[in-house]
């Protein structure tokens, strides 16, 4: 295997650059079309190489495939390919999403968009569902998981803040589980334990890059848990968005290809514009590259630790169950009516069963209501 200096700054600004504004489907799909650019048709890369990366990613907070291309850089250039992989991956998305906030900010309340995001919503619940069933064989898969789970679901149910949800059972599952084997999973060890609340009630650019900064810094998993943090601490701490607003921004997140977390982008645009969109960005994403980059040498140690192997264990599942529980609450603001549920059904169906692409059916759902307003069948 050639080494870093063999690739150019430019062939990975160029390849992620790419991957970022045509990866579209989620974080699996994008580590699949990664595995097929430098694995497969560029050989920078051996599968068991690319194996013990994607490892990597998955003892660390934050987005799994941004992650990955941080990795990657850092394999094929070092310091300067980590950052350039990283926000090239990255850009792609966060340009249309704020391109997204614009128009949201400006055409929101207008009766058209309102009818597209009416039917958008129901299918992105449809979408997290999805999520759900794909995550819980593997997270859950013993009986002690599947109690220490539906435990963390009522904690979560209750309020009990997500951090200790999570990190409690990644504990009691330390204490009681016993050592075990790392599954194949999403989740990584816990690094800083940053606070959990905000004190400020009103919107600054300090304080709106420190709720993405450290909510970057301690979300295991899929982006779809993204939903719990982002729920907790903008709509019920904070009181900056609606239930709605923040299915909205999720839906954009779908919508657009690269990483679920450019919704913060979209947050940060509705919230204070163009610098509002940078912070936001840059503080969801930031920690990313830090982790990446410390972590990397003690990867090995870690994954090799049967202790940190059985905080993994509960982590997991307590992320699922808080996927669980904010998909059950969101579902409120979505589901309003008889179109509505048969959207978010036929959606989940759709996704579950067949396996469809996300985002054409993210899209049918703009288009569908739309439809469901011009033929007059929506309530009220």
């Amino acid at each position: 295997m050639s080494g870093p200096q063999r690739t150019s700054l430019r062939e990975l600004a160029l390849l992620f650059f790419r991957l970022g504004a045509t990866a579209f489907g989620g974080p699996a799909a994008h580590i699949a079309m990664m595995r097929d650019e430098v694995v497969q048709r560029r050989q920078w890369l051996s599968e068991e190489r690319f194996l013990d990366l994607l490892g990597a990613t998955n003892l660390i907070p934050g987005p799994n495939s941004t992650e990955l291309a941080i990795h990657i850089g850092w394999e094929r250039r070092r310091w300067a390919g980590l950052l350039v992989a990283g926000v090239a991956f990255i850009v792609p998305a966060m340009v249309l999403t704020a391109a997204l906030g614009w128009a949201y900010v400006r055409y929101g309340t207008v009766p058209a968009a309102g009818w597209l995001l009416y039917g958008v919503k129901p299918v992105i619940l449809g979408v997290v569902v999805q999520a759900l069933w794909g995550l819980a064989p593997k997270a859950a898969r013993t009986s002690f998981l599947r109690v220490l789970g539906g435990l963390a679901a009522v904690l979560a149910a209750l309020g009990v803040n997500e951090l200790a949800v999570l990190f409690g059972a990644g504990a009691v599952c330390v204490a009681l589980g016993g050592f075990r084997k790392k599954p194949d999973g999403t989740l990584g060890v816990f690094l800083p334990l940053l606070p959990a609340a905000m004190g400020a009630q009103a919107v600054t650019l300090p304080s709106l890059f420190w709720v993405f900064f450290k909510t970057g810094s301690v979300l295991f998993g899929s982006g779809y848990v993204l939903l719990a943090f982002l729920r907790a601490d903008l709509v019920q701490r904070l009181g900056w968005l609606t239930e709605a607003q923040l299915i909205d921004a999720i839906a954009v997140g779908q919508v657009t290809p690269g990483p679920v977390f450019t919704t913060a982008t979209f947050i940060g645009y509705v919230l204070s514009g163009p610098a509002g969109a940078l912070l936001a960005t840059a503080g969801i994403f930031l920690p990313a590259f830090i982790f990446v980059a410390l972590s990397g040498p003690f990867v090995p140690r870690l994954r090799a630790s049967p202790g940190a192997a059985a905080f993994l264990d509960g982590v997991s599942v307590a992320s699922l169950a808080l996927m669980a529980v904010v998909t059950a609450q969101l579902g409120r603001a979505a589901l309003v009516d008889v179109p509505t549920v048969v959207l978010g059904l036929v959606a989940a169906v759709l996704l579950v069963r067949f396996k469809l692409n996300s985002t054409w059916l993210v899209l049918g759902g703009a288009a569908a209501g739309w439809a469901v307003h011009a033929l007059g069948l929506a309530a009220g």
